[in-house]
């Protein structure tokens, strides 16, 4: 997926109030930018990290810099979580995901569960397929890590993934890793072990859990490879 352009380059002074950063751009110019990330951003939101930021066209915007990227041990970092969901769509429909090939249509924040809304669900020849999208961006060592804050959404997601299943659909929860360098997903049971305990029993009951890593640069963020998911 292509990123929007032009991308303007600068480094961190910091991020507070969760959505919010302070940039100082290579122009020399200092922003605040919106932070498009409610998670804690652990090891992406170092002071002096090199970031990108884009630009809004509309003119109602308080802040009309968005941050986009951000450099964490040496490679890129998509932290908008607003993009993800984009990302795996356009997967899906040029057939880069194998395991999520077959279907004939892919809709979008389709309502489901209780008062929820499924960021994709796969429908056609077979049965209707569930799929929940998640960002990662933390790395420790060589494993990707979800969650980086406690989220209660993302506990009940699973349950009403598992409820998806038990119907006799299929349930997909899908880790996008918005880096390069992980060879693995697994539950960060140290930040959220509730989130963990329900991921294995989500598992256990049928629910796939699929994680693959991306190339992100400041022209776009591509599929790259999948990643196992560890639950050991």
């Amino acid at each position: 997926m292509k990123l929007p352009h032009p991308l303007y380059p600068g480094r961190l002074i910091r991020r507070y109030q969760r959505f919010l950063a302070d940039v100082l751009l290579d122009s020399g110019e200092t922003v605040t930018a919106h932070c498009p990330n409610s998670g804690s951003m652990k090891g992406c939101n170092l002071p002096g990290s090199r970031v990108y930021l884009s630009v809004s066209s509309n003119p109602k915007r308080k802040y009309p810099h968005t941050w986009e990227l951000v450099e964490s041990d040496g490679v890129w970092a998509g932290i908008n979580t607003a993009l993800p969901n984009r990302v795996v769509h356009e997967a899906i429909a040029l057939g880069e995901i194998p395991e999520l090939c077959g279907y004939d249509a892919i809709r979008p924040e389709v309502p489901y569960g209780s008062a929820s809304r499924i960021d994709l669900l796969l429908t056609g020849r077979l049965p209707p397929c569930y799929v929940e999208v998640k960002n990662v961006t933390m790395v420790e060592g060589e494993r990707a890590l979800f969650p980086d804050a406690v989220t209660t959404r993302g506990q009940k997601h699973l349950r009403e993934l598992m409820e998806v299943v038990r119907r006799g659909e299929r349930g997909v929860i899908f880790f996008l890793v918005q880096r390069s360098d992980a060879s693995a997903v697994a539950p960060a049971d140290a930040i959220d072990p509730e989130y963990g305990r329900l991921l294995r029993l989500a598992v256990a009951g049928g629910v796939e859990a699929l994680a693959y890593r991306t190339v992100v640069t400041p022209d776009a963020i591509r599929i790259s490879c999948r990643l196992p998911v560890t639950l050991d």
